[in-house]
């Protein structure tokens, strides 16, 4: 097993390309949307709280997240995705467009809604989520809408899959979207679910966590051993340049094709949300191998910036500045 560490100078080094490098994102667009209130009381109708409200916030989800975290780092992004035509579509939008992200890539559909992700909280304690989505696949105007941006956009250093099983990746997506970046050798990063899981091959990250790993192998990863198992039968299977499994509080394990192996532990730290940690660590790791780090160095950072956003409430991106204070 090898170690890797990443100073100061290092990451000032790499994040000098940043602003020069173009990333598209693709998958599963989402909005966030917060109601914030007071509970006193009681509803007599029912033994539920009731929710004095007093504010309601809205947050780019899902793959947008990960458009968020590429743009807070100082990358430029193109999103392509699903929303519907309605007011929240329009909002997710117009939030992506004010960080700067491109999306001319968003296909909106009438048949079906854009993905909200209510989170109803009293007291500062979620009380309930309320889901609004659609999870059948998008249709063929839609793929063809996302696969013409994807093969006539210039200059793309990357392209990150983010899955969520809500229908927008096809394996028909999946596949060409593979095959015109080998083409152009642009590299691919992948932060899977359950239903394309091993559509996505010869690409050069694949980032399950835990429970999608376990899923799909078949058999639990509760030891070291079995993590090492799982890395390696991951790699084979896929024919993929590297595996990142994460651990959640275990941190993670880099697996690369050459067969070196990097554990990554956590930093202790209070963790105060986990939501949105994996979007921040795809886009992470995605952001260091454009500007010519190695996949060791692009772990590590990846897993300071985890950390970083699991101490903060709710989904929110990194920024440069967060990670050097934590470098330094």
């Amino acid at each position: 097993m090898k170690n890797s560490t990443i100073d100061i100078k290092r990451f000032n080094e790499l994040i000098k390309t940043f602003a020069n490098k173009k990333i598209a994102v693709v998958g599963d667009l989402m909005l966030d949307r917060y109601f914030w209130g007071r509970v006193t009381r009681v509803s007599p109708e029912a033994p539920v709280p009731v929710v004095d409200l007093k504010d309601e916030s809205y947050h780019l989800g899902g793959a947008a997240n990960v458009s968020a975290n590429l743009r807070s780092l100082g990358l430029n992004v193109i999103q392509c995705g699903l929303i519907g035509k309605d007011e929240m579509g329009y909002k997710l939008v117009s939030l992506s467009e004010k960080l700067g992200i491109d999306c001319k890539g968003i296909f909106a559909d009438d048949t079906r809604p854009t993905t909200v992700k209510t989170r109803v909280f009293g007291n500062n304690q979620q009380i309930v989520r309320l889901d609004t989505e659609n999870t059948e696949i998008v249709d063929n105007a839609g793929e063809r809408h996302i696969l013409n941006i994807l093969h006539t956009e210039k200059n793309i250093d990357g392209v990150v899959f983010a899955d969520y099983d809500k229908g927008v990746l096809t394996d028909i997506m999946i596949r060409e979207v593979i095959t015109e970046c080998r083409n152009r050798d642009i590299p691919v990063f992948v932060d899977p679910k359950y239903d394309n899981f091993y559509d996505y091959s010869k690409v050069n990250l694949f980032k399950p966590n835990r429970a999608e790993a376990e899923l799909s192998l078949n058999y639990p990863i509760n030891s070291d051993e079995s993590v090492r198992k799982a890395g390696k039968d991951l790699l084979n299977k896929l024919r993929c340049d590297n595996v990142l499994l994460t651990l959640g509080s275990q941190g993670m394990m880099l697996f690369e094709s050459n067969s070196d192996v990097l554990s990554v532990p956590t930093k202790a730290r209070n963790v105060a949300d986990v939501s949105g940690a994996g979007d921040t660590v795809i886009a992470t790791f995605c952001a260091i191998i454009a500007a010519g780090g190695s996949a060791k160095e692009a772990a590590t950072i990846a897993n300071i910036a985890a950390g970083i956003v699991c101490g903060k409430a709710g989904v929110v991106s990194v920024t440069l500045d967060e990670i050097k204070a934590d470098l330094t």
